[in-house]
């Protein structure tokens, strides 16, 4: 029977004009490359400039997604931001986007799962797309996570960065059927019990001040992959579809072991993963929005492509997407 597929038609990204390589931390953080490289297999990452927002890194990669899409911002009915580094306490930074494409109608609104913000903020799209709430929907991840780094720990300041990438969906007649393209499935979680794990030691109505990250990292680890590959498994059961069907897991990008555990757990072999977090470091909500772009520029994903995406981070909160490009 016919249904409705929430369908990516476009995908892009921006990355702050300014690259900060390991060897260059290193010259204010009591580090070195070997060390960052190795336990993570992050080699650099972009950084804000002095003024540039949130809400300006996730504008320039929406205009690059809508150039992909071969759509204009006023084809979009919908816009969902996931992050957790807005512009203001309130309101959204999805309402900045939103005026600085010249949107006038439709609506906009942020979501916070922390790094994994854009897979709630796809299922959310997907919901809205699926209930005939929204025909178009431009799902952005940014994120200027360099703001909120405590640069006297070395442990968890060389692991993040700044930028942005976006999706557009479009709601499509499908057959309802595991070969549909579009969003096939997915797989939300949390435990909040894990908050003391990853969290920021501030907030509107605790300290009234912005506050700093804190993760207590090999815990984090010890949750990420058994969580993630769940995820990702019951995701694909959802959708119909075994492991060796897909053609490429674009995972969220925070560590390179993370990323390898979870694709072996899976039975997937690492050729079919994308891997960006060498270049870009992990950049919450951005990073899956973000590989999705970087692949696609490169040829590597194309259409009907099986994809499985999945992230974790603090909530602790996890999740999976499957979706035929």
């Amino acid at each position: 029977m016919p249904i409705i597929r929430a369908v990516p038609i476009g995908a892009g990204h921006y990355l702050p004009k300014r690259m900060v390589t390991n060897s260059e931390l290193a010259q204010t953080v009591d580090t070195s490359d070997e060390w960052i490289k190795t336990r993570t297999g992050i080699e650099s990452r972009h950084f804000a400039a002095d003024g540039e927002y949130t809400s300006d890194l996730a504008i320039k990669a929406a205009h690059d997604a809508l150039t992909n899409a071969g759509i204009s911002a006023k084809d979009i009915d919908t816009i969902i931001l996931a992050t957790s580094t807005p512009d203001q306490t309130f309101p959204s930074t999805a309402t900045k986007v939103q005026a600085g494409l010249g949107m006038t109608t439709g609506f906009a609104f942020d979501i916070q799962a922390v790094c994994a913000g854009f897979v709630f903020a796809l299922a959310t799209a997907n919901s809205l797309i699926v209930s005939g709430q929204s025909k178009r929907v431009l799902v952005i991840g940014a994120e200027t996570f360099s703001r909120i780094m405590d640069w006297e720990d070395r442990t968890t300041c060389v692991l993040f960065g700044d930028g942005a990438g976006a999706v557009v969906l479009e709601a499509k007649e499908c057959k309802g059927t595991s070969e549909d393209r579009g969003i096939l499935s997915c797989e939300l979680c949390s435990d909040g019990n894990y908050n003391d794990l990853l969290y920021v030691d501030g907030g509107v109505s605790t300290t009234q001040t912005t506050g700093l990250l804190r993760m207590q990292g090999q815990e984090v680890f010890k949750h990420a992959i058994s969580k993630l590959a769940a995820a990702g498994e019951a995701a694909m059961v959802k959708a119909g579809v075994i492991s060796n069907e897909v053609d490429w897991v674009v995972p969220h990008q925070a560590n390179l072991r993370i990323i390898k555990g979870t694709a072996k757990k899976m039975g997937v072999p690492i050729e079919k993963v994308i891997l960006t977090v060498q270049d870009h470091g992990n950049t919450s909500a951005a990073s899956i929005p973000l590989a999705l772009s970087v692949a696609l520029k490169k040829g590597q994903i194309k259409k009907n492509n099986l994809i499985l995406t999945e992230a974790i981070g603090g909530g602790l909160a996890w999740g999976a997407v499957v979706l035929r490009w």
